[in-house]
């Protein structure tokens, strides 16, 4: 609801405290600051900030020229928190007021800005001890996939899934006396049937009928379809899934396999072919959907099927401490007993290995990274794009060969991306760099601080763009020395200081060029005059190019 004069006025004569914050801000505040405000009162249960009143009692409309564009501002908010933050502005006769609403957390969720976590402390900020921390996350409550489902029996669940969750739990054990055991006996070992062989709600998911979902948990469905155009309007093919995991699981590859283009690209003699949507990920996008989503909710997952693109959208944010940037490293199991379900047969690994195939996969086969652009609070919406974007560095991936791929890691394979597209390292990656070289998948340029990596040789020679490698690398050493001594030999008696040299010679440190300068000394073709500012690099040798 808009905020009315009479609303306003009444917040005036409150104290500042736990649902209020006042900020006067006449000519403008900072966004920086604005979102770390927002993180803090979310956490705290969600408030409201007024910008454009005296924070002092008794309060004074002043009005304010912050954010003029409130439509702009509250997308910027939405951008770098996730969250929708309402910006309302109202305009008085005191003067202009922006009112920022901001939603509490959800339960079992704590609001961050680039991974920090902020509380008000007086008129100031502070981090969110851990402790706190740790309470948050805490309030998820037990595990809904292995609580009882009330009112479900063995009725409710389809045999022939059993079965062939038993098989593969069978031959991932390799203990193949598993295949003679009863449909209850499976459940009870599999811990799927809990508090006196009550079906648990983990048990429904995976191996529920029609029926029994329908009656018990609707939601457990999920929604195909797939659509030939960006447009508006019903989907060119639709079909709903409402069963037990284990009866439509295959069914669905075959249904996106259906429209999955292959990509063709040359190499040398052979045209090799690459499908546009690779089994692996797909199959392990899906799979964390299910194991992952948010089953106390009442949407359905959606799988959205494009030419070149597939759109996994789950119910549910990312589980508590997730985000998008420690996604691959760090592990939060929503639903525990669910995925402990799918790891005794195979299907993922306790580990979180899920996007980490993902990704190697997307840079293996020359396609962009999977993406989480879109995840909010209420959903996750994971982008798997499926047009190769370079052949070339397809072919340098598969000349590097098997065993070495198999010894990468996913931030060995996530570092050659980077290097690929020409991206900042950042720290974490920059240390699998040295690896790299050694397995001939990169190379060093200089020494020391001043090291620079580029991709191999081989690629560029496989993209058939050797003079990209050459303008990647850069000059050799020798036929820097001729550069410098070049200049040197033209400046004639005037010589030139150590500022100008680093002129001729931008793209390399100041410690290379020194050391250049000093072996040109060593060969007795510079020398040296002066010390400090006052020094001045002189050539001994003659300008061949001075006419006599």
């Amino acid at each position: 609801m808009p905020t009315s004069v009479a609303q306003l006025h009444q917040w005036l004569l409150e104290p500042e405290g736990q649902r209020l914050e006042f900020k006067e801000a006449k000519q403008r505040y900072d966004f920086e600051k604005l979102l770390k405000y927002c993180v803090a009162l979310a956490n705290e249960g969600g408030g409201t900030i007024v910008l454009g009143v005296t924070d002092k009692r008794p309060r004074r409309i002043v009005g304010t020229q912050a954010f003029e564009d409130p439509g702009r501002t509250e997308a910027g908010l939405h951008k770098r928190l996730g969250h929708r933050v309402p910006v309302e502005e109202l305009r008085l006769p005191e003067g202009r007021v922006l009112v920022v609403h901001v939603p509490s957390r959800l339960p079992g969720t704590a609001w961050n800005v680039d991974g920090s976590y902020f509380k008000r402390a007086g008129d100031d900020l502070a981090p969110l001890a851990d402790h706190e921390l740790r309470a948050m996350f805490a309030e998820a409550g037990p595990d809904f996939s292995a609580q009882p489902c009330p009112g479900a029996t063995l009725a409710d669940l389809e045999p022939d899934s059993i079965a062939l969750f038993r098989e593969r739990w069978a031959r991932k054990s390799s203990d193949l006396r598993k295949r003679e055991l009863g449909d209850l006996q499976t459940l009870r070992d599999a811990e799927l049937l809990v508090e006196g062989d009550q079906v648990s709600y983990a048990a429904l998911i995976l191996f529920g009928t029609r029926a029994g979902l329908t009656r018990w948990l609707a939601q457990a469905e999920l929604v195909f379809e797939y659509r030939s155009s960006e447009a508006a309007g019903p989907a060119a093919d639709r079909e709903e899934y409402r069963a037990g995991f284990f009866a439509w699981q295959d069914a669905l590859w075959k249904k996106i396999n259906l429209r999955n283009d292959r990509q063709s690209y040359q190499d040398d003699f052979f045209r090799m072919d690459l499908p546009t949507f690779d089994e692996v990920p797909v199959r392990e996008a899906i799979l964390n959907a299910v194991a992952h989503r948010d089953y106390r909710l009442g949407g359905s997952v959606f799988v959205r099927q494009f030419a070149k693109r597939l759109e996994v959208v789950s119910p549910g944010g990312l589980p508590p401490g997730i985000t998008p940037e420690n996604i691959i490293d760090q592990q939060n199991p929503r639903n525990r007993r669910l995925a402990e379900a799918l790891a005794r047969c195979g299907l993922i690994e306790r580990s979180g290995q899920g996007l980490n195939l993902m990704m190697e996969s997307a840079v293996r086969q020359g396609k962009p990274l999977p993406s989480f652009a879109g995840t909010a609070a209420h959903e996750v919406r994971l982008t798997l794009e499926g047009g190769v974007r370079n052949p070339a560095f397809v072919r340098f991936m598969e000349r590097l060969g098997e065993d070495t791929l198999r010894s990468f890691s996913t931030l060995d394979y996530l570092a050659l991306e980077c290097l690929e597209q020409g991206k900042t390292l950042p720290a974490a990656l920059k240390e699998r760099l040295p690896g790299l070289v050694a397995a001939g998948a990169a190379e060093a340029i200089g020494r020391g601080k001043g090291t620079r990596y580029i991709l191999s040789e081989a690629l560029y020679a496989s993209l058939g763009a050797k003079g990209t490698y050459t303008r990647q690398r850069g000059l050799d050493r020798e036929t820097n020395k001729t550069l410098l001594l070049t200049h040197l030999t033209k400046q004639g008696e005037q010589g030139a200081p150590l500022a100008e040299l680093r002129q001729v010679l931008p793209t390399l440190p100041e410690s290379t060029v020194r050391d250049l300068l000093r072996e040109l000394r060593d060969e007795g073709k510079l020398m040296l005059r002066g010390q400090r500012r006052w020094a001045r690099w002189f050539s001994v040798m003659p300008d061949l190019h001075k006419p006599l």
